[in-house]
């Protein structure tokens, strides 16, 4: 797997980093020793932010948000990803049940602040470049429908885009069918700790993947 960023994406979005992880993975729907870990992350995070408020101060989030404005897109019309999962928490809606690889990449998110895209890796075709999202052009969100992306951060396979910060994308979605995993991180600044939220996700794969 290749993945590049373009000129345009980079140029607005100097200090831009992505990191990936892939791994063969065991899609399981609900496994508890899992949610234990995930619900110690809620209260962690509930006791360390205090309110909704503080959220935006996070340096990921806040980091992100300005690449948003750089691109073009307002952040707080297209929240990140991580950002409606930290409010959710701090809402007190807990995080969604999906499936072992979909929920420990949330709860990596919620700690780390980072908006992480989840795909099943053999739905991807050719190599990944990032971007930033064009006028009409296709994409399909989870659980969002028909989703504005011209001048969002996207990513783009052969196909066209099926990544974002903010939705990932019907086409890619992981299903109890995916075997291959794969974890796009976007880090839009250099003060929050990229490295520690990928080492988390590496940790919680080997222990929740679903493979002995």
């Amino acid at each position: 797997m290749k993945l590049s960023i373009d000129e345009n994406l980079q140029s607005k979005c100097p200090d831009l980093n992505l990191a990936t992880l892939s791994t063969e993975v065991q899609i399981i729907k609900d496994l508890a020793e899992l949610w234990e870990e995930i619900d110690r992350g809620i209260l962690n995070q509930q006791e360390a932010l205090g309110e909704i408020a503080s959220i935006a101060k996070m340096p990921a989030i806040r980091e992100s948000r300005q690449g948003y404005k750089n691109c073009g897109k307002d952040p707080a019309r297209y929240r990140l990803s991580a950002e409606s999962l930290l409010r959710r928490v701090m809402q007190g809606k807990g995080l969604y049940k999906v499936n072992n690889v979909v929920d420990l990449l949330n709860l990596v998110s919620i700690r780390s602040g980072f908006s992480i895209g989840g795909y099943d890796l053999e739905k991807i075709e050719g190599p990944i470049l990032a971007g930033i999202g064009e006028a009409a052009e296709a994409y399909e969100g989870i659980g969002r429908g028909a989703l504005n992306i011209e001048f969002l951060p996207v990513l783009r396979d052969s196909r066209g885009a099926f990544g974002s910060p903010t939705s990932d994308s019907v086409r890619t979605m992981v299903t109890p069918q995916t075997t291959h995993f794969l974890m796009v991180f976007f880090a839009f600044g250099k003060e929050a700790d990229l490295n520690a939220a990928v080492k988390d996700a590496e940790d919680l794969l080997k222990r929740f993947g679903g493979l002995n």
